[in-house]
């Protein structure tokens, strides 16, 4: 069954590569959607995949990319939609 979850990540995620990390920990845990940069310094990740794989995924999240610095993931459930064949980034 899948489950989609929204994560809106804080601290310093911007120009330190996040979108891509989020992209290849996606891939790690068979994980669909999106990663974008939001105009207010935080990140936006839509993710859809089972309840295991977004569990996993979010706690790498929450780890963040050595260059960077995570301070807050908000996560937001909401309704798996089918429309991601792949996690991609968006601008």
């Amino acid at each position: 069954m899948k489950v989609a979850r929204q994560f809106l990540i804080s601290g310093e995620v911007q120009g330190v590569g996040f979108r891509f990390f989020a992209q290849r920990v996606a891939a790690r845990h068979q994980v669909v959607g999106y990663a974008r940069n939001l105009t207010d310094g935080r990140v936006e990740v839509l993710a859809e995949g089972s309840l295991e794989s977004l569990e996993g995924f979010k706690h790498d999240l929450s780890a963040g990319p050595r260059s960077g610095r995570v301070e807050q993931v908000e996560e937001i459930n909401v309704e798996p939609t089918g429309l991601y064949p792949v996690f991609r980034i968006e601008r």
